[in-house]
């Protein structure tokens, strides 16, 4: 009987660097990629690096937080990287990157403290073949790791501009305020030493594309973590997390719709609740029963459930919510935003009840409360699982990413 082929990546070593976030969709995404990676045989060094100040690797009494909440990490060595409080000191620090971010640069910040970042002891030491960047802000530490050797994938996740910008609003940073432009032109720089950009929305991929024509660019959708079928249950759910593109939507949601759907309760999971909270605290009084904070497994919440709500109103990039609801095949109302950086066919699926209006969004979700529960078998068998399991499975994504590894691979060999 002949030998299986061995895996793509066996022997080989990837250094996966992504910001020290948890409970949102990075987070699930980073799951994935590691994940491939050690489906396609390679040994995987997944590198958490602190956008604060004084998370230096060795202080492994700050990081305490983050490691409780990233158990999925576990199972395999992890390392950290963070500028030690020293760092961020100095003259040059408070000059070039201090002295911005008051006035709102959130691209110089970010970057900024990547530069002076210290590793996990041994993480600078070895020689890897195939070094993966989360985010345009973490290319200094995915340079040092690289040495000139390594090719480098940079998953740019959106563009960062546009949230940047997004978040500024609701800051009362000094003036002159940082411009859009300003931060897309760094975003834009650090970019330029990847060897291959991939971009996990279409609208990302095709925008990149246009503002850096001379680099290599793939649409690649990113593996997110399945969520149940079932068993199903009675509640009607919202999860999102605490960042300004959903408290905005939640903000909607609770202002504009939930007066409109009096006799429909709701369950919100996730920490959205805090951002709520801090923007509308009477609003958020008044709904505070419905809020369940953050959860241990949003797989859960999805799987007791018999609805599932996306009122999205603010936000670029790909939505990693969305795409978590579509895995647990519940039917949907949602906000043509909701499914933004997707193909044209996602925003006809059936399931998908479309509510761009407070009247109408509250309009379906009265209807859809009064309907029968769907089965599980109904549920594994929808149109939404069915795209999910096409475009965002952890099958199509190993498959995915090997077609565009291999190529780098060569070149570098």
């Amino acid at each position: 009987m002949p030998e299986a082929p061995s895996p793509l990546l066996a022997g080989r070593k990837v250094a996966l660097v992504h910001p020290a976030w948890h409970s949102c969709g990075t987070y699930r995404v980073v799951l994935g990629q590691i994940a491939a990676y050690r489906a396609l045989g390679a040994e995987v060094f997944p590198i958490a690096v602190s956008s604060d100040p004084g998370f230096a690797p060795n202080r492994r009494w700050i990081w305490r937080g983050f490691v409780e909440a990233t158990p999925e990490l576990d199972a395999q060595p992890r390392y950290f990287g963070g500028a030690p409080f020293r760092a961020v000191l100095g003259p040059d620090f408070l000059t070039n990157v201090l002295w911005p971010y008051i006035h709102g640069d959130q691209a110089v910040i970010r970057s900024g403290l990547a530069d002076r970042a210290l590793l996990s002891a041994g993480v600078e030491d070895r020689d890897y073949d195939l070094v993966h960047c989360n985010h345009f802000f973490l290319m200094p530490i995915a340079r040092r790791l690289a040495r000139g050797r390594a090719k480098i994938l940079l998953d740019s996740h959106d563009l960062q501009a546009r949230q940047f910008a997004l978040m500024n609003e609701h800051m009362p940073w000094l003036r002159p305020r940082v411009t859009y432009d300003a931060m897309l032109a760094q975003e834009l720089n650090l970019m330029r030493d990847a060897d291959l950009l991939i971009h996990l929305n279409a609208r990302e991929e095709a925008d990149f594309r246009a503002m850096l024509p001379e680099k290599s660019h793939a649409l690649l959708y990113p593996a997110v973590p399945e969520a149940p079928t079932g068993p199903g249950g009675p509640d009607i759910v919202l999860v999102a997390s605490n960042n300004s593109a959903n408290v905005d939507s939640v903000i909607w949601f609770l202002r504009e719709v939930a007066p409109l759907a009096q006799d429909v309760a709701v369950k919100i999971a996730g920490n959205v609740d805090a951002g709520v909270r801090s923007r509308e605290p009477m609003l958020f009084e008044r709904h505070k029963d419905w809020f369940l904070g953050r959860v241990e497994d949003p797989g859960a919440i999805y799987a007791g459930a018999r609805l599932a709500l996306l009122p999205t109103i603010s936000g670029h990039g790909l939505s990693i919510k969305t795409v978590e609801a579509m895995a647990s095949g519940l039917p949907l109302i949602a906000t043509t935003l909701a499914f933004r950086g997707m193909g044209e066919e996602a925003l006809d699926l059936a399931g998908r009840g479309c509510a761009d209006t407070p009247q109408l969004f509250a309009s379906k979700l009265r209807k859809a409360a009064q309907s029968p529960a769907p089965t599980e078998a109904e549920r594994r068998a929808s149109a939404m699982r069915a795209y999910y399991d096409a475009h965002f499975s952890a099958t199509a994504y190993e498959q995915n990413l090997a077609e565009l590894i291999t190529p780098l691979l060569a070149r570098a060999a």
